[in-house]
């Protein structure tokens, strides 16, 4: 199973700018073997209804995508994902938000975290990072 991270679903919502970018996130949403956690799923709804963007979702459009994503598993935010982010963290030297995210899906038990943020390659501890639009 993979991981989705937040700008993957971003990407989703496509733009004029990164349509090359919506297609190849829109054709990731349309496997069945992806997890995501609530933190992701919270990320994406703040993102996405940001007053500064332009093209901003409305609270009842973003809601609704939320509810979508609930197809796939999800990682609650529990104190052993906390605590194993604290020592990814330290030990790989990335951002606490960072560290959640390989933290997450290692606990719903994904190899593989689709991010365009985190460097594309590198396995932390057995969760591999994979950026799936370098080729864009």
């Amino acid at each position: 199973m993979r991981f989705v991270d937040t700008n993957v679903l971003l990407f989703a919502l496509g733009n004029e700018r990164d349509e090359a970018k919506a297609a190849v996130a829109r054709a990731i949403l349309d496997d069945q073997d992806l997890g995501l956690s609530v933190q992701v799923l919270q990320e994406f709804y703040v993102q996405a209804t940001r007053e500064s963007r332009d093209d901003a979702l409305t609270h009842v459009q973003a809601s609704r995508l939320v509810e979508s994503f609930l197809r796939f598993p999800i990682q609650e935010l529990t104190v052993e994902v906390v605590r194993a982010a604290l020592a990814t963290r330290d030990r790989y030297q990335l951002s606490y938000w960072d560290a959640a995210i390989l933290e997450a899906a290692r606990a719903l038990g994904c190899d593989i975290v689709l991010s365009e943020d985190l460097n594309s390659g590198q396995d932390y501890g057995g969760v591999r990072v994979e950026n799936p639009f370098v080729s864009v």
